[in-house]
């Protein structure tokens, strides 16, 4: 992780990791870090891929898998810098309970198009990640005009009482998950529709359901927010999702041969 707090320094994602030559939805990764890129105003080298692909085979790790088939058994980060400089940290994933407990903590701001990018200033992020820790949570959700923007580490996603699906909006600040892009069409045919939405406590208070969902923790059911208990968990919209997730862990791996 950069110590550098520009948040125009460099763009990153985290990306699921078979351990060896293959990375999850890959060119998904690879399409939003230009997109993000983009928008922090500068541009990734064009044999960019590539390059991450040779190196990732080159990575030495060696280590024992703790997690379960449900998610992806490692995790490496992809940074690349606003000049050019590229870099891949590897790590083991990490397990969660069957059912998380969040807090609420106020959303981070910067100027501009920065909010809602892997951008290089990501303290306030990894925050809101001890401050859950110190209060007995899993994770934090960030919120802003009693309105929830994003989490900490991961997509939060409700299932209300009309049977629709929402997550938050992009126009809003939350980052455009790569894994709800995987699980989107997934989700769709299953019965469940899915829509970016404004996303007050109000309507979470009343949602049936909630999950976050992300590269490294994949689908995981939240249940208490704050101390108060989210509608019922590990219901239809988990099983749902966790369905969608299964089969892109099964199908998804991308490797060098695979780049768009």
């Amino acid at each position: 992780m950069t110590e550098n707090p520009n948040p125009r320094f460099e763009v990153w994602s985290t990306v699921a990791w078979d351990g060896k030559e293959s990375l999850l939805a890959a060119n998904l990764h690879f399409d939003r870090m230009e997109r993000h890129a983009h928008r922090l105003n500068f541009s990734l080298p064009k044999n960019f891929r590539k390059n991450i692909f040779s190196e990732l085979a080159n990575l030495d790790f060696s280590a024992d898998p703790i997690v379960q088939e449900n998610q992806p058994p490692f995790l490496v980060r992809i940074s690349i810098t606003n000049e050019g400089i590229f870099s891949l940290t590897p790590r083991l994933n990490q397990s969660w309970p069957s059912v998380l407990k969040a807090i609420t903590v106020s959303a981070p701001r910067w100027d501009g198009g920065i909010r809602g990018t892997k951008h290089g200033d990501w303290k306030p992020y990894f925050d809101a990640r001890e401050m859950a820790l110190e209060n007995n949570a899993d994770i934090s959700l960030l919120i802003e005009n009693n309105c929830l923007i994003d989490g900490d580490r991961c997509m939060p996603i409700l299932l209300d009482i009309d049977g629709t699906a929402y997550y938050p909006r992009v126009e809003n600040g939350a980052l455009d998950s790569v894994t709800l892009e995987q699980i989107y069409d997934c989700l769709e045919n299953s019965g469940i529709p899915i829509r970016p939405a404004i996303i007050t406590m109000n309507l979470i208070l009343r949602a049936k359901e909630m999950i976050v969902i992300g590269s490294g923790m994949g689908i995981q059911s939240l249940g208490e927010i704050d101390g108060r208990t989210i509608g019922k968990p590990r219901g239809r919209l988990y099983e749902s999702a966790m369905s969608c997730w299964l089969s892109q862990l099964s199908d998804g791996w991308e490797s060098i041969d695979e780049l768009s």
